[in-house]
């Protein structure tokens, strides 16, 4: 019978994975809370599809592990949350060389909080097939008077991310937006997230339940206890009927609703849901969906965590010209010992292969030596 053959069921991946679109992994690191690892769980909602949605951390993984899986999977970033004695705090490390920007998480608020307290609770799952859409707020511009750690921060954040290209993105594709603030007078970050909506513009809430009935809404409405349609569709809610001029005007309807002009877009193109066609006047609406964190920078450091370099920016230490000088000296000098010793370990196993070379020639040599007698 002829041994079969197998054949290969997948393709590599390399072609896929090298467009240079920034991928991440999330995770916790030593023994946290479980409010905390819903936290990660959430941010990881976040950071989709490029993610590893996934990942199981277990209690005998060390951070060293995942940096050293990290290259063979094309990861770009690490975003790793600590609890410490004094606060919970998140690494952010770009790979494989760094920098790592350490955070204190002043508060956050988990992404099911954000939903309960809102208004218009929706179920969510298709939006998450698309990356984010970034928006950095606040920052100063980049210039001699700015601070150098705020424009490493902003560089830092924009590499997380997809770059936005207006010319090739499809407009279907813009789902949500994750919003990065800097708070001057704090000096804290506020992490956002948000949904974006689009309704029709200068209709109100009860006419575009008549257009656009929703899975939740009637079919047909019940208008029984109503003496007139326009009971239902201009007067507001909790005042009176006809006899006590309870009816709003179309333009208070309007901005009631929508806002003002600013408010409205004509569609570029076609848009996910009911009658968002392209030229189509609409407004935006953003809904924060969470989670929400307030970030303080408290260090800047070269290299990876375990291997890190000297200190770019400290927010409680300051170093003089000199100190810092004789830091990058001393990790220059480590760095130099960690490199020849290295370079030994590959020239001894080198010569142990040569050693057991030589052997097995010699062996064999006797072995033929033997034969031939």
């Amino acid at each position: 019978m002829a041994r079969r053959r197998k054949n290969r069921t997948h393709v590599k991946a390399d072609n896929e994975q090298s467009d240079g679109t920034p991928r991440s992994f999330v995770i916790k690191h030593g023994h946290v809370g479980s409010s905390l690892a819903q936290l990660v769980r959430d941010m990881r909602k976040v950071m989709e599809p490029n993610t590893a949605s996934r990942l199981k951390e277990r209690s005998r993984n060390k951070l060293k592990d995942f940096l050293v899986m990290a290259p063979v999977l094309q990861v770009t970033h690490l975003l790793a949350f600590t609890l410490t004695e004094r606060a919970p705090s998140l690494r952010l490390a770009r790979l494989p060389a760094g920098p790592t920007l350490s955070f204190r998480v002043e508060r956050y608020s988990l992404m099911k909080d954000i939903l309960t307290i809102s208004r218009r609770h929706r179920s969510m799952g298709l939006e998450y097939l698309t990356p984010p859409l970034l928006v950095l707020a606040s920052f100063p511009p980049p210039g001699p008077t700015t601070p150098p750690h705020l424009t490493l921060i902003m560089k830092s954040f924009q590499s997380l991310f997809p770059p936005l290209s207006p010319h090739s993105l499809s407009l279907s594709s813009a789902r949500r937006v994750v919003l990065v603030a800097y708070n001057p007078a704090r000096g804290t970050l506020d992490f956002r997230h948000y949904l974006i909506t689009v309704k029709p513009y200068g209709v109100s809430k009860r006419v575009r339940r008549v257009l656009e009935p929703s899975s939740s809404t009637k079919a047909v409405l019940d208008l029984g206890n109503e003496k007139d349609v326009a009971d239902f569709l201009l007067r507001r809610r909790g005042e009176p009927g006809p006899d006590g001029e309870g009816y709003e005007s179309a333009a208070s309807s309007a901005s009631s609703v929508a806002g003002d002009d600013a408010d409205a877009v004509s569609l570029a193109d076609d848009y996910v849901g009911r009658n968002n066609k392209r030229g189509s006047k609409r407004a935006v609406r953003l809904d924060e969906i969470g989670p929400r964190i307030e970030l303080r920078l408290i260090k800047i450091s070269e290299g990876l965590p375990g291997k890190e370099g000297g200190v770019i920016y400290h927010e409680f230490v300051k170093k003089t010209k000199a100190e810092a000088a004789a830091l990058k000296a001393a990790h220059a000098e480590k760095e130099k010992l960690r490199k020849q010793r290295r370079e030994e370990q590959e020239r001894n196993v080198q010569k142990k292969k040569r050693a057991q070379g030589k052997g097995k020639d010699a062996e064999n040599a006797s072995d033929e030596g033997g034969g031939n007698q």
